[in-house]
């Protein structure tokens, strides 16, 4: 006897088209930063800007990633996809880590490049742009905030954007280091501090996504509590088959074969160990099934490698 969980779907819309718009906003302003400040940099000559402004075109393909993502999630559930699309919202996450990692190993790279021949760069134009820059992605960041603890998608997009305000910080650091002091190292000084950040900054994002990507138990939740407090529920003698993963952003899914002989109504019991799965540890697609006896060998075949005792 299964039972999944009693809540529809309606419910995910309004909140998936919130981040929906909210994503294209955001990637939307960062790419016309990233042209003003192109055009700034090609203006100018300055090696600085035309730099950043290639690290804001990675950003704004990453959160073009995210948005893409959001989109997705919002498809209902239909033909070969029964789950619907919200797990793209868990592999967004991973596009964008990895991008991450490769720009600050890129960043760090050019950044050990330039010790032994820093550029000349004219400081004004970078202080001015950058100060711009650093508006842009902290407003950008702010309209993301809201979830990003929990949200895998609006985390990755939170993460760059903060990212890319620490490097026009950065940026205009430099900028003023060189233009009072004329110290031309700043530049790849400064540049190869945001790359050690941003890396370690992105390597737990990229643990938690590729963690999500192979539907591993979410951080937050505790599988041996799970287990122990199905074990106490009324009339269960055992708890096997138990998988815990991420079905898309604050979404969790849960299935259980539950070996219970009582006679009593097993529909109640199903609804009240639903809801306080959902109370206790946000696991709000949960899919139990009854069973009378301990035998229950179907789940124990070779077809079922990964059943768990």
């Amino acid at each position: 006897m299964g039972h999944g969980h009693h809540h529809g779907h309606g419910a995910h819309a309004h909140p998936q088209a919130s981040a929906t718009r909210t994503f294209a906003w955001v990637t939307l302003i960062n790419l016309a930063y990233t042209a003003v400040e192109a055009g700034y940099g090609f203006h100018t000559n300055s090696l600085a800007l035309l730099s950043d402004a290639l690290h804001n075109l990675g950003d704004v393909l990453g959160l073009a990633l995210a948005w893409g993502a959001s989109a997705l999630a919002g498809r209902r559930p239909r033909g070969r996809h029964t789950y619907g699309w919200r797990r793209a919202t868990l592999l967004s996450p991973l596009a964008n880590a990895v991008l991450l990692v490769v720009f600050s190993g890129a960043l760090g790279w050019e950044a050990f490049r330039r010790f032994s021949a820093p550029p000349e760069i004219p400081a004004t134009p970078v202080i001015v742009v950058a100060s711009l820059g650093i508006l842009v992605n902290l407003g950008a960041a702010w309209l993301v905030k809201d979830g990003h603890a929990h949200d895998l998608n609006k985390r990755g997009a939170f993460l760059h954007l903060m990212a890319d305000a620490a490097v026009s910080l950065a940026a205009v650091l430099a900028g003023v280091g060189m233009a009072t002091l004329g110290w031309a190292w700043l530049d790849p000084a400064t540049a190869l501090l945001i790359a050690v950040v941003v890396a370690i900054g992105s390597w737990g994002l990229l643990r938690a996504s590729f963690d999500a990507a192979m539907d591993a138990v979410p951080g937050h939740v505790d599988a041996e509590e799970v287990r122990a407090f199905l074990q106490e529920q009324p009339g269960v003698s055992a708890v096997h088959h138990l998988h815990i993963w991420s079905l898309g952003a604050n979404e969790i899914a849960l299935t259980a074969h539950l070996v219970r002989a009582r006679d009593d109504d097993h529909d109640a019991f199903i609804d009240a160990t639903l809801h306080a799965l959902d109370d206790r540890f946000g696991i709000n697609h949960a899919t139990l099934q009854i069973e009378r006896g301990a035998g229950c060998g179907h789940d124990l075949h070779d077809a079922a490698p990964h059943h768990s005792h």
